[in-house]
């Protein structure tokens, strides 16, 4: 109690003693010294024993002092601030939408397609920072993003708009011209995916909400870790394949709508992309970031190396080195290259993610969302 009086004092519930005991390292086997049969035991007796000042009801009645306890505050400010970060979720979608609209205004005028891209792309940054920076998706201010995790999934991104289209054309020997948007060019463009994966923002947003939720509840009644991990394990399956089978639906509507040919290599791609970043994006949310960073930044590199070898094998001698690229492609084309890369991310993520999300210090009071 001496040693973790600070976590105790502040502590709203035992469930939160027992999440940072465990932060800190305190096992099942640690707290049988204490005669207690598990964490949640000893964090019981803790809360129990450790006196709080000012301490409030927790239906949200008011307190000893006549003041109104937070949980009555919380209570109102929650639907404000769910409906709030769920309008923010459906801007990067909505800002896509009208930069695909815009372009395909524009075909037969250049200037003015190259104006709406541009705009197109700074508002897209900027919903998506909106969207990342609130709700469910949003870390903690002590766990968020590095710069170079961020840079390196901008280069997921760009890579999801022009890598294929340039991988295919350095494969036949260009690029001899600048992407247009015509499905047809030689550089295509993939924006019924970009689309897609623009306004899978929103499905996002609610899963990460979904499971946070739920897990929260699963802490509330579970008696130990292991009965914990056990039961949040599927509920995190769950809501990765919900996300996928969302992401997959908003592909085919996306294609459909745009009137793009179906890319079975393309449409794996963005997914295995869709379910890297959400991966990476709930495992810094809930205070493992490193993992993240590591990984993404050997799928970017990944990627800028297949390019890369494509055209380091023109030089004399060098023929070699796109061997590999070219193998790949012919058998499925270029779009297998980020599904390969991003999927072979997205499952290293998934198998971390089920060993660290379904801990019970995963699920301490943090982020956009309680």
């Amino acid at each position: 109690m001496h040693r973790h009086r600070e976590l105790c004092e502040r502590a709203v519930d035992p469930l939160e003693i027992a999440a940072g005991l465990e932060a800190h390292g305190v096992t099942d086997r640690t707290v049988a010294r204490f005669r207690h049969r598990d964490v949640f035991s000893l964090a019981e007796e803790i809360y129990a024993r450790v006196p709080r000042d000012g301490e409030s009801s927790p239906d949200g009645e008011t307190s000893p002092d006549g003041e109104a306890s937070p949980g009555a505050s919380a209570a109102v400010k929650l639907p404000k601030a769910q409906a709030g970060w769920a309008v923010f979720a459906l801007l990067p979608g909505a800002a896509c939408a009208a930069a695909v609209t815009g372009l395909r205004l524009t075909e037969a005028r250049p200037v003015l397609a190259v104006t709406v891209a541009v705009l197109g792309v700074l508002a897209l940054a900027l919903c998506l920072r909106l969207a990342l920076g609130r709700g469910p998706l949003r870390p903690p201010r002590a766990r968020r993003s590095t710069k170079g995790t961020r840079a390196w999934t901008c280069w997921l991104l760009a890579y999801a708009l022009l890598g294929d289209g340039l991988l295919g054309a350095a494969l036949a020997g260009g690029p001899h011209n600048w992407p247009n948007g015509d499905a047809d060019s030689p550089w295509p463009l993939p924006l019924a995916s970009v689309t897609a994966l623009s306004l899978a923002c929103a499905p996002a947003a609610w899963c990460a909400h979904l499971f946070a939720v739920r897990a929260r509840r699963k802490l509330a009644v579970g008696r130990t870790l292991k009965e914990f991990a056990a039961s949040v394990r599927p509920l995190l399956l769950g809501v990765f394949g919900l996300f996928l089978c969302a992401l997959g639906g908003l592909l085919a509507l996306c294609g459909t709508l745009l009137g793009e040919p179906a890319d079975p290599a393309a449409y794996a791609g963005i997914g295995a992309l869709g379910a890297l970043l959400l991966l990476a994006r709930l495992l810094t949310v809930h205070g493992f970031p490193h993992a993240p960073a590591v990984v993404l930044a050997a799928a970017g590199a990944a990627e800028a190396t297949a390019v890369a070898s494509v055209f380091a094998g023109r030089l004399p001698g060098c023929s070699f080195l796109a061997v590999p690229v070219e193998t790949v492609a012919a058998a499925w084309g270029p779009g297998v290259v980020p599904a390969l890369v991003c999927g072979t991310a997205a499952l290293v993520l998934l198998v971390h993610a089920t060993r660290t999300l379904t801990r019970a210090s995963a699920h301490a009071h943090h982020g956009g969302t309680p």
